[in-house]
């Protein structure tokens, strides 16, 4: 039997971190699941299906709603990318926003349609809400099938819920990190279901 041990401070810290971090991106998708679900009436019969629906519910969520307009990074090494010369040490800039709206990936790109991902195999440089590539040796989440799985429950019970949208500001500005709609999403149950 293996013996415990307490982690040291940073291990300790890294790791809460780890938890905290997930959990309130799907609260921030949640709230965005709402602004959805308002500006987008007609997705809701389907998302209470759960299921695959869900699933691509929240592929777009993730896709259209920009939690992080952008991350960023510094390079740490001397590189060239597409001809262009990077020294270590500089701040590299992923535009998430521009990517995840790119008409060139994307269809009708400004236009939120969770059928795009119905049928559809996500390579790991197309849809890149946080971080892209291969969660072994990349900067996308490892837990990321996870958060999408408690996030299609959750936008599930979201659809089943009777409620009225409060009056609110509901903008997003791309220039709050992470962004979100101003007032939130405030909701007021009509039932006691």
């Amino acid at each position: 039997m293996a013996r415990s041990r307490e982690l040291d401070v940073r291990t300790a810290a890294v790791e809460l971190l780890n938890v905290i971090r997930p959990t309130v991106a799907v609260c921030w998708f949640v709230a965005y699941a709402g602004h959805a679900l308002h500006m987008c009436p007609q997705y809701r019969q389907p998302l209470q299906a759960g299921g695959e629906f869900a699933v691509a519910f929240a592929h777009e969520l993730r896709r259209f709603y920009p939690f992080a307009p952008f991350i960023g990074g510094r390079a740490v090494q001397d590189l060239t990318y597409e001809g262009e010369d990077i020294p270590a040490g500089s701040l590299v800039l992923l535009d998430l926003y521009g990517q995840n709206h790119d008409s060139r990936l994307w269809t009708d790109p400004y236009r939120f349609d969770p059928r795009r991902f119905l049928d559809h195999e996500i390579g790991e440089w197309e849809l890149v809400p946080q971080g892209a590539g291969d969660p072994h040796t990349g900067h996308r989440c490892p837990g990321e099938p996870f958060t999408v799985a408690i996030l299609a429950e959750l936008c599930t019970r979201l659809a089943h819920l009777d409620y009225q949208v409060a009056e609110q500001d509901l903008t997003i500005s791309l220039s709050r990190i992470p962004a979100r709609p101003r007032s939130g999403f405030v909701l007021v149950p009509t039932s006691r279901h």
